[in-house]
């Protein structure tokens, strides 16, 4: 018998479908305190958990037999991912089970924003005011929503919207602008058009991209009276800029359902009169939270069985079927991979590895690897290594490798090579010393670095004055230098890595691209 534990209250059906199974011992531990828990872990195979049960280092060391963890929802803030992947335990979530709760959340608030009705009711039900001329909203119709993200929940928006009459304007670097204008929308690459609708709203992973992606210098371009809302990830709008462009008013509405930290009982925006906030809701239908939990039991079934883990998260090759040599280029690959991500953010058409050097065999292996790193920068949390490929072949993107067993200057190195509509970046990296990873080449520019920290890549006309140019731009921001290294090539071009101890923000990378001399310039964490 396979021993599943539900450690938080599930919807009755997920119990009920892992109940029915023979082979499966169902222990319910929903409501047992911490320490009750870790008496009946010790020799569970696969435990499900929802926000409050944390799976941390104390819960991993009593479940001395867990296999996988399933997560019956979408984010996995509770989980130790690393002491999962330690462990050989697998981690998986259920990302698309609250897709139309998600959708419709947003269309609750896009109307709110529109009619300001919860403080209507307010001002009804619990002031006994009726002040009808307090209320005046605005229409719907004719009115242009940005959609900032359009995949799974953000496309689904703009439908709804458009049937209200809405005219929508989709940013999304990374799909295919067909995939907005077949629905008769407009796909925009430029940013700024988004900051001019009537109505913004946000459906895109968090990360190092999209965090602040609408701050101070964005709410200044916005119109006056302009509607935001964001029911995806916090952070994702600065929550700084967001307060006090809706104080002044040049924010007319703001729809809130996340926020930077949760629970947000004490926030600033909740002292705010036009303003619609909600507790992180988005999930919060009876029919998602059924589809969650089957869902959820079902992966379970699955990984409790060997027979396949659903949305893993965390399921890397094999090491123990690998050489201890290999285990290195896995972790460079992906780095170099999410690296060539940052540096040439547009739609992607084709990833391609070269594998050279005596780990070339395991080139196929290699590219899984890589096809995480690439999309994890778009993708976010709904890419891993068990749907890698199918992900990338379900936006079109060609992948391939190729093997080569000798190898130039280095006993072993990965090229990856990626093609995007803005062009093409080639990243070269090795090992030394089987565990010191190094970057050595960025299109055809020779380099040695470390593929660790924040830094920004520079391209520029080879000509007197750049390096002192970009150092002054840092100094004035008041940025510190950790390191800098400079490529030079044969045909009057230079590339410069610039290592930093301090995040940079959006003004000062346009500042440096602003440099007569620059070519590009972009920024990247690692």
């Amino acid at each position: 018998m396979k021993k599943i534990i539900i450690c938080d209250a599930i919807h009755q059906k997920g119990f009920e479908l892992l109940q029915k199974e023979d082979d499966i011992d169902v222990i319910n531990a929903v409501g047992l305190s911490k320490d009750e828990l870790m008496n009946v872990i010790g020799d569970v195979d696969v435990a499900i958990t929802r926000s409050p049960t944390a799976i941390d280092e104390k819960f991993l060391k009593n479940a001395e037999n867990l296999k996988a963890v399933v997560r019956a929802g979408v984010g996995v803030d509770n989980v130790d991912l690393d002491g999962c992947s330690k462990r050989g335990i697998i981690a998986m979530n259920v990302p698309t089970a609250n897709t139309i709760a998600a959708v419709e959340m947003t269309m609750a608030h896009i109307l709110g924003c529109a009619r300001s009705f919860v403080n209507a009711n307010n001002n009804l039900k619990l002031d006994r005011v009726w002040k009808r001329e307090k209320w005046y909203g605005v229409e719907l119709n004719g009115k242009k929503l940005g959609i900032i993200g359009f995949g799974n929940i953000g496309s689904r928006v703009g439908i709804r919207a458009k049937a209200f009459g809405m005219d929508i304007v989709a940013y999304d670097p990374y799909i295919e602008p067909s995939k907005v204008s077949d629905l008769g929308m407009t796909h925009t690459q430029n940013f700024d058009d988004i900051l001019e609708c009537d109505f913004i709203t946000i459906h895109t992973p968090k990360n190092s991209e999209t965090t602040d992606i609408i701050s101070f210098d964005e709410i200044k371009k916005m119109k006056n009276g302009v509607r935001l809302i964001n029911c995806a990830r916090g952070n994702l709008f600065n929550e700084k800029a967001l307060y006090e462009g809706v104080k002044s008013g040049k924010i007319a509405f703001a729809g809130i359902d996340v926020f930077s930290y949760e629970p947000a009982t004490d926030h600033p925006l909740l002292d705010l009169e036009n303003i619609c906030v909600t507790p992180h809701l988005g999930a919060n239908t009876f029919e998602s939270q059924e589809k969650i939990a089957t869902q959820a039991a079902e992966s379970a079934l699955l990984a409790a069985r060997g027979i396949s883990y659903p949305n893993a998260l965390n399921l890397p090759v094999k090491a123990e079927d690998l050489p201890q040599a290999i285990i290195p280029y896995l972790e460079l690959t992906q780095k170099i991979s999410y690296f060539g991500a940052q540096i040439n953010r547009a739609q992607i058409k084709s990833i391609r590895i070269k594998v050279e050097g005596k780990i070339s065999k395991y080139a196929k292996s290699l590219l899984t690897f890589s096809v995480v790193g690439v999309l994890k920068e778009s993708v976010g949390d709904n890419v891993n290594y068990v749907n890698a490929t199918y992900v990338a072949e379900d936006k079109g993107i060609d992948i391939s490798f190729e093997e080569n067993e000798v190898s130039s200057n280095y006993h072993n190195k990965v090229t990856v090579t990626l093609t995007t509509t803005k062009g093409v970046t080639a990243i070269t990296g090795t090992v030394f010393e089987d565990i010191e990873q190094r970057i050595v080449n960025i299109n055809g520019f020779r380099f040695d670095f470390k593929p660790k920290g924040k830094m920004i890549v520079f391209k520029n006309r080879d000509v007197p004055g750049v390096i002192a140019n970009i150092a002054t731009s840092l100094s004035e921001k008041g940025i510190n230098i950790s390191d800098f290294r400079l490529g030079r090539g044969k045909d009057g071009y230079a590339m410069a890595v610039v290592l930093l101890d301090e995040p940079i923000k959006k003004e000062l990378l346009s500042s440096l691209n602003s440099i007569e001399a620059c070519l590009w310039a972009e920024y990247a964490i690692l």
